[in-house]
C-alpha cells in the first residue's frame, strides 16, 4: 500500500515537471503587444502580426475588405464601406443618369416585359416597344428560368458605347436587337400633373444631381396650367444629396429663413439659409410623408414645416438626421462616414435611436399601434411628425386581394390586356381619354375571369364588396401605365384611393 502511494506521488511530480516545461516553452513564444484604447495601434498590430506569423499566405484584399466593413459597421447604421461595384451603382443612381439601353420592365410571369421605352434612348431609336418580352441578353437565356432580376439588370447595363444583343418576343415573332448602350437619364420626378383646376401634384422619388432643375421645370409647366397650390409627394423618398434638399427648400422660403444647420464633433456649425430669390414663395404647398420619407426628404419637410410654409399629411417620417460624407479609394471602392447631425430650423435633431434591429424599426411602429393611432407618435422616437395624421387603412385588403398580390395576378393581367389591345392603348396620351377607355373596357369582368382561369382565384361576393375598389384601381393603374401617359397615368389613378392625398385635398 505504501509502495503504491509512493508511485502515485512520483508520477504526479513527473507530470508536474512536464507541464512546467511545456508552459515555459510556450511562454518563451508569447508576444506582448502594447496598445492603447485611444488610437488605432491595435488594428495595425493585428494586421502586422498576421503578415509575420499566419500559417498560410494571406489574401490582403480579402482581409482589408473585412476590416473595412467591420470598422464602419461599428459606428452607426449609416456609415458604410462600399466595394467598387456597390459604389458605382450608388453613385450612378444619384448622378441623374446611368449607362444602359433605356427601358423599364416588370417581371410578372418569370419573363421580363417592357413597360416603358425611355424617349430618345438607345432602345427607342432601334425599335423596342412596350409589351416586348425579353428572352435573351447576348447568349444568356433570361426568360422562364427564374433568372434573378438584379442579375438581369446588370447584364443589360454596361458602358456607354458598348453593344448588347437583346432578343425579344413580340406577338409570335422572335426579334434580335443589337443595341449600342448610351447615357440614360434617371429622373427624380416620377410624375407631375394637375389634379384639379388649381392644384398640381408632383411625386418626388429621390434627390439626385438633377432634382432642382427637374422640379423647377415641372412646377413652371403646372403653373402654366393654372396651379395655385402644389402637393409634393415625398412618401418612400429615401433621400439623396443634401444640397438638392436645400435648393428645393430655397424655392419656397423668404430671404434669411433657416433651412437646416449641421454640427458634429469635427464639424463646426454650418447653416443653410434661403437667399430670397426662390420663384415659388407665394405658392401654397402641402407635403405627403410617411415612414419611408428619410434624410433629404426630412430636411425639406422640416424646413417648410418649421417656417410655416407647408402642412404635412401622413405619418411620422423615418428619422435619419445624420450627414454622411463620401471618401473614395484609388481601387474604386469608397466609404460614407457620418460627420455631423442636421437640425431643422427649430433645433430638432430627428435622428431616431440606434438599436439592434434598426433596419426593422418601422415594423415596430405597426406593433405599437402608431400606424393607426396618432396618439402613439412621439417626437423623441425620431422623425418629423405630420400636421395631419393619416393612418394606414387596414380594412381594404381582403384575402382575394392578398392572394392576387402574391401571384402578381393584376400585373400579369395588365400585360396580357396590353398584348390584346396594343394599338388602342399606345395611342392614348390624354388622361380623360384614358379614363373613358378604361370605363368602356369591361376590365372587371375580364380580370375576374383571368384570375379564375390562370390562378384559380375567385372572391366571395362579400369579399369582393371589400376588395373591389382597391383591386380594380390597381388593375386600371397597371393597364394605364401601358399608355403613352406611363407613370402619370399610374399615379393619377392610384390617387383615387389614397387617404393621405384625399386629406390634403380636403384641407383648406
Amino acid at each position: 500500500m505504501k509502495r503504491s502511494s509512493l508511485m502515485v506521488a512520483l508520477l504526479g511530480v513527473v507530470i508536474g515537471l512536464l507541464i512546467a516545461l511545456l508552459v515555459r516553452e510556450v511562454g518563451q513564444r508569447r508576444h506582448n503587444l502594447r496598445v492603447s484604447g485611444n488610437d488605432w495601434r491595435k488594428i495595425e498590430l493585428i494586421l502586422q502580426s498576421i503578415d509575420e506569423n499566419y500559417v498560410d499566405s494571406v489574401d490582403h484584399e480579402k482581409v482589408s475588405e473585412a476590416v473595412a466593413q467591420a470598422a464602419l459597421s461599428a459606428l452607426d447604421p449609416h456609415s458604410a464601406y462600399m466595394p467598387p461595384q456597390v459604389l458605382e451603382e450608388s453613385e450612378a443612381d444619384l448622378a441623374g443618369n446611368f449607362d444602359g439601353i433605356g427601358i423599364q420592365f416588370n417581371v410578372p410571369n418569370d419573363t421580363a416585359v417592357v413597360i416603358e421605352v425611355i424617349p430618345g434612348g438607345p432602345s427607342e431609336k432601334i425599335g423596342l416597344q412596350p409589351g416586348d418580352r425579353l428572352l435573351k441578353v447576348d447568349t444568356t437565356n433570361i426568360a422562364g428560368v427564374h433568372f434573378p432580376q438584379d442579375s438581369m439588370v446588370r447584364r443589360i447595363k454596361g458602358v456607354a458605347g458598348s453593344k448588347v444583343l437583346v432578343t425579344v418576343k413580340r406577338g409570335a415573332e422572335v426579334i434580335p436587337f443589337e443595341i449600342t448602350r448610351g447615357k440614360i437619364p434617371t429622373w427624380s420626378i416620377d410624375a407631375a400633373f394637375m389634379v384639379s383646376d388649381t392644384t398640381g401634384y408632383l411625386r418626388l422619388a429621390k434627390f439626385s444631381r438633377t432634382t432642382e432643375s427637374e422640379f423647377v421645370n415641372a412646377c413652371l409647366e403646372l403653373l402654366g396650367h393654372g396651379m395655385k397650390e402644389l402637393i409634393v409627394d415625398l412618401r418612400d423618398n429615401t433621400g439623396g444629396y443634401l444640397d438638392q434638399a436645400c435648393k428645393l427648400s430655397n424655392l419656397f422660403l423668404p430671404r434669411r429663413a433657416m433651412i437646416v444647420y449641421l454640427e458634429g464633433r469635427n464639424r463646426k456649425r454650418e447653416e443653410y439659409r434661403a437667399d430670397g430669390r426662390g420663384p415659388f414663395q407665394n405658392l401654397r404647398v402641402k407635403l405627403l410623408v410617411d415612414e419611408g420619407s428619410a434624410s433629404s426628404s426630412e430636411i425639406l419637410a422640416g424646413a417648410l414645416q418649421d417656417n410655416g410654409r407647408a402642412r404635412l399629411y401622413g405619418r411620422r417620417t423615418f428619422g435619419k438626421g445624420l450627414v454622411q460624407e463620401p471618401f473614395f479609394f484609388s481601387d474604386g471602392s469608397g466609404m460614407r462616414v457620418t460627420v455631423a447631425r442636421y437640425y431643422t430650423p427649430s433645433g430638432r435633431c430627428i435622428q431616431k435611436p440606434y438599436s439592434e434591429d434598426y433596419d426593422y424599426e418601422v415594423l415596430r411602429r405597426y406593433d405599437s399601434g402608431e400606424m393607426v393611432c396618432a396618439d402613439s407618435m412621439r417626437i423623441e422616437k425620431g422623425g418629423i411628425l405630420p400636421d395631419v395624421f393619416v393612418p394606414v387603412d387596414t380594412t381594404r385588403a381582403g384575402q382575394f386581394y392578398l392572394s392576387c398580390n402574391r401571384k402578381a395576378t393584376a400585373m400579369r393581367f395588365a400585360s396580357a390586356f396590353f398584348d390584346a389591345h396594343k394599338q388602342e392603348l399606345s395611342r392614348i396620351d390624354d388622361y380623360d381619354r384614358l379614363l373613358s377607355y378604361l370605363d368602356q373596357a369591361a376590365l372587371e369582368r375580364q380580370f375576374l375571369a383571368f384570375a379564375k382561369s390562370r390562378d384559380g382565384l375567385a372572391p366571395q361576393p362579400e369579399e369582393w364588396a371589400t376588395d373591389r375598389q382597391y383591386m380594380m384601381t390597381q388593375v386600371q393603374a397597371l393597364v394605364g401605365r401601358y399608355s403613352k401617359l406611363g407613370d402619370k397615368a399610374y399615379y393619377h389613378l392610384f390617387l383615387q384611393i389614397d387617404p393621405a392625398f384625399k386629406a390634403a385635398m380636403a384641407d383648406h
